[in-house]
């Protein structure tokens, strides 16, 4: 009967055989880009293991367009490009630079940003009494020349208070957010380079231990923000962040250090003390949240994250802070 119906009306007939051939082509092309990202992925290393004496880096960043990863140093200050060879290359250094912490990569804006910090694990005799958990800085650099663009003193915003600037996030407009994990503090800094406290409240406090760590921008307009020390993970609008609220999790997060906002329902969460990074969901805007996988690095005490060409993610291993090496690995769920 529907063949008849057919013949009886070949407008119809030939809008549907279009409409079939345009659904024939779009399944060709999805499955073509499927068959090209597998090669993508195949031909990237699964871990690239660096022989840089004890350089313990902190934070990393993927610089696709020069193909090459950013990292950080908690012992000796400067930040360095790793290669997939496993090639090192200094990148940029000052004195002020007791320990580089958090790093991210404004590629819209040429930028590359550190958090500056002193927890007294320098190497380099750059730690004093006036930097010593004290120190909140936040250094911006040319991404193609490692010109120091500009360094901006966080810590004395609050000068009676102590600091350790952690991670960074970038919203659409070039402003920069950064947790503070000694004191219960978010720092603004605008696209001009002025500095203010964005969000300051007891809740936030890690007590003896550190707090605030990672945080991400989310594209509708918040932060979320990892407290490492019981876990928990906030959800801070940028229009009103003294009304930031919890977000309901089923997966302990303790030891939450790097986060990465895969895609806007999926965060993955680098848990350094549970040796584990989990790939956590939300299917309502980030009240709550659930994990949908896990990848465990070992006895490795893993700090963060970025993600390179075909969406792959890659964790950082820094060892400990004497070791001869550190590690790139890549995350397989």
């Amino acid at each position: 009967m529907g063949s008849l119906f057919l013949l009886a009306q070949p407008g119809l007939r030939a809008r549907q055989v279009r409409r079939a051939a345009l659904a024939l082509s779009v399944l060709g092309l999805l499955a073509s880009c499927d068959k090209n990202s597998e090669p993508i992925e195949a031909s990237l290393p699964a871990k690239i293991t660096v022989p840089q004496q004890a350089l313990s880096p902190e934070g990393i960043q993927y610089d696709q367009a020069n193909q090459r990863f950013f990292v950080s140093s908690r012992t000796q200050g400067r930040i360095g490009t790793v290669r997939d060879d496993s090639t090192y290359t200094l990148f940029a250094d000052d004195v002020r630079f007791v320990s580089t912490i958090g790093l991210h990569l404004d590629a819209t804006r040429q930028r590359l940003l550190a958090a500056v910090s002193d927890a007294g694990a320098n190497t380099n005799n750059r730690s004093t009494s006036t930097t010593l958990r004290k120190l909140a800085a936040l250094a911006i650099f040319n991404l193609n020349t490692g010109a120091l663009l500009n360094y901006i003193d966080l810590g004395a915003l609050r000068p009676n208070l102590p600091h350790f600037a952690n991670d960074i996030a970038v919203d659409n407009q070039g402003n920069a957010y950064i947790t503070d994990s000694l004191s219960p503090i978010i720092y603004k800094v605008d696209a001009q380079g002025v500095a203010t406290v964005f969000l300051e409240n007891s809740q936030l406090s890690g007590g003896t231990g550190f707090g605030l760590n990672g945080l991400v921008y989310h594209p509708d307009g918040y932060l979320l923000v990892a407290k490492s020390n019981d876990g928990t993970l906030y959800k801070v609008p940028l229009a009103n962040p003294a009304s930031f609220t919890t977000v309901t999790s089923t997966q302990s997060l303790v030891g939450a250090d790097g986060l990465l906002l895969f895609d806007n329902n999926t965060l993955l969460v680098v848990a350094g003390s549970q040796s584990t990074v989990f790939r956590m969901v939300s299917n309502d805007a980030w009240a709550t949240t659930r994990p949908t996988g896990s990848f465990a690095t070992g006895a490795v005490s893993p700090t963060t994250i970025t993600r390179r060409m075909a969406g792959i993610p890659y964790v950082l291993y820094p060892y400990t802070a004497t070791a001869p090496r550190f590690a790139i690995t890549k995350v397989n769920f």
